[in-house]
């Protein structure tokens, strides 16, 4: 069961690294350990960093949801005052883009992810991206946490 949260956009940036104009999300909605719904509006802003060329195309959204699942890694840090452990976008799958562009789009972001494995170094979380209920994009995406611990490439043949 989701638990309805309130937290803010200032509570965001301090729990998360994008700062300033990067920090897409306003709102935590509601979270529990396997997901979170969080809420934007940022996408109509002309001065939003992700605007290309005058528009913010739809693939734009999965940073949004990458940063709500940096917002759900935050949350599910230890209470222990232990940082949570930086992730790292790896990978996205099967996403599917409903829509050719978000800044047109006059309803906040409704950004979704679900956990669907954690494993001690990596999360795969699928996400979708509504507004006034209906579907944006949808995808999955693989998120390898601490990527200093992973054997570095020394590009020699396996």
């Amino acid at each position: 069961m989701l638990i309805p949260a309130g937290l803010d956009h200032a509570w965001i940036t301090q729990h998360i690294p994008h700062q300033g104009a990067m920090c897409l999300l306003d709102h935590v909605a509601a979270w529990d350990e396997q997901r979170i719904e969080c809420r934007a509006g940022s996408h109509r802003d002309p001065g939003n960093p992700l605007r290309a060329h005058g528009r913010l195309g739809a693939a734009c959204g999965i940073e949004y949801a990458a940063q709500a699942m940096a917002v759900h890694g935050a949350l599910l840090a230890p209470a222990d005052g232990a940082r949570a452990k930086a992730g790292y976008l790896v990978s996205v799958r099967g996403a599917r883009l409903h829509v050719a562009r978000l800044d047109d789009i006059a309803a906040d972001l409704q950004v979704e992810a679900s956990c669907i494995t954690r494993g001690e170094n990596n999360v795969l979380y699928q996400f979708s991206i509504r507004a006034a209920d209906r579907l944006l994009l949808e995808g999955r995406a693989a998120v390898v946490l601490n990527a200093d611990l992973l054997t570095p490439f020394t590009g020699e043949p396996l």
